[in-house]
């Protein structure tokens, strides 16, 4: 289901109203789509999850990013430890649309650039087990406190 439209054109960098101006306003840095990518395939919620990504996103890059995505709907910050306050990050619906863009991209990459791979099935897995555990742990001790 597509979110409804609630973007407004002025609030990007406003050159034209062209979908793909605009939609690259939001979506088109690298960062921002490695944060939605490991959101949306491996299943990062949290701050430091984002930080053990291989691409090496700096701690000031991945507050600004993090902090644009909620500001332009794509994402939803939850407070899961009151001290220090830390937030968990989940995809909106507006969020979960870039999807297909992700993989219509992904496959791009795969079928025109030699030598680029991603993780096996066995390797999401995994890594999915990972991230989810850590937000079970996390929510059994918000119950606790």
């Amino acid at each position: 289901m597509t979110s409804p439209k609630s973007i407004d054109v002025k609030t990007c960098a406003g050159r034209s109203c062209c979908p793909l101006t605009n939609a690259l306003d939001i979506i088109g840095d690298k960062w921002t789509l490695l944060i939605v990518r490991d959101m949306i395939f491996i299943g990062k919620s949290q701050f430091g999850d984002f930080l053990e990504s291989p691409e090496g996103i700096s701690t000031n890059i991945l507050t600004d990013r993090l902090k644009k995505l909620e500001e332009y709907g794509l994402v939803n910050k939850t407070p899961y430890q009151k001290k220090p306050m830390r937030y968990a990050y989940t995809l909106t619906q507006r969020g979960l649309d870039l999807k297909p863009v992700m993989m219509e991209i992904l496959n791009w990459g795969h079928n025109n650039i030699e030598g680029t791979a991603g993780p096996s099935e066995a390797e999401i897995i995994e890594l999915r087990k990972k991230y989810t555990n850590r937000a079970k742990d996390q929510t059994h001790e918000r119950k606790k406190a």
